[in-house]
């Protein structure tokens, strides 16, 4: 079963903090903060269907980031790549969700997530490509075009059905107004509680 915990646990906390120059409080608050975020993006993503497709994709060629259990090495992790993930996940709205993630308390700052995030992107994309290829739960998932398989995981990971339309709209909305430190806890309620 895909679960939020199992993901953060391929996250290397101690290298990306190091990588940052902060300390591991610092990175866990950021991840913690831009990981739902970025599934919600991708979750936004897989209910068009042409996002969806472009998304299956694009997993074919993430998925030797993760080998075994374990975190992944960062320093393994294509930042480029990531960059581009990043971009088109959130496409227009990159520098609200990004000075929006950074005002949340304990995240560093702008800056700091604006550096995390593609650090991030391939890391989420090579543990959904792990999931769709049965990696995960024993049990390959539909490549569906209209993304069943994809959606559903995500999903999972967001402690919802898979089915929730526009989320990408409410992230946003959200992120608009709530550039403060209650944005975790909107992104948290928009989610559903993460087990």
């Amino acid at each position: 079963m895909t679960s939020f915990d199992e993901l953060l646990s391929q996250v290397p906390i101690a290298q990306i903090a190091e990588k940052l120059g902060v300390d591991q409080d610092t990175a866990t608050n950021a991840v913690k903060a831009a990981m739902p975020t970025l599934l919600g993006g991708l979750q936004a993503r897989a209910t068009e269907p042409e996002g969806a497709a472009s998304l299956v994709g694009a997993l074919d060629q993430h998925g030797e980031l993760i080998e075994g259990e374990g975190a992944v090495d960062v320093d393994k992790v294509d930042i480029a790549d990531g960059s581009k993930i990043v971009d088109k996940v959130f496409g227009a709205e990159k520098s609200t969700v990004i000075s929006a993630l950074g005002a949340t308390e304990g995240t560093g700052g702008k800056d700091l997530v604006a550096e995390l995030l593609p650090m991030l992107a391939p890391i989420v994309m090579a543990y959904l490509a792990k999931q769709m290829s049965g990696g995960g739960d024993g049990a390959a998932a539909p490549q569906t075009p209209s993304g069943g398989g994809i959606g559903d995981i995500l999903g999972g990971l967001l402690g919802g059905s898979g089915k929730s339309g526009g989320i990408g709209g409410a992230i946003g909305e959200a992120l608009a107004k709530n550039a403060g430190g209650a944005l975790g806890n909107i992104l948290g309620g928009l989610f559903g509680s993460k087990r």
